[in-house]
């Protein structure tokens, strides 16, 4: 399952939620395909002022932060880095898409890979 957190400043995100939300899954179907619409999970994180800090100092302006999870097998595949690419820039575009290009530059996207048996859903470790 793709999971997708955004955390950015809560009055940027407040009124844009169903656009993200659309955004960032169309994200994630642009590089998997179709298949993958149902699974992806987003998350969307509005931090309150004074709650974020870039270099030590708090910041209400912040570009977003968005975390990309799926399991290791969907991320080192033989094209792999060319999977890692696509996602990369293609959430940082649906974000754009919807906060402006002024957020672009700043964005940061993790891809986070988790091995094998270290996911689970429903109390179960999913294989």
């Amino acid at each position: 399952m793709p999971h997708v957190t955004i955390r950015m400043p809560e009055d940027q995100l407040a009124g844009r939620e169903p656009a993200l939300i659309t955004a960032m899954t169309e994200a994630v179907v642009q590089v998997y395909g179709e298949w993958a619409r149902d699974l992806v999970v987003v998350h969307l994180d509005g931090m309150q002022k004074g709650r974020w800090g870039i270099g030590g100092k708090a910041v209400d302006d912040a570009a977003p932060a968005i975390t990309f999870g799926i399991r290791e097998a969907a991320l080192t595949r033989p094209e792999g880095s060319q999977i890692a690419a696509r996602l990369v820039a293609g959430l940082t575009d649906a974000v754009a898409s919807v906060l402006g290009e002024q957020v672009r530059s700043g964005t940061s996207v993790e891809l986070v890979a988790t091995p094998e048996g270290r996911t689970g859903v429903g109390g179960t470790i999913a294989g």
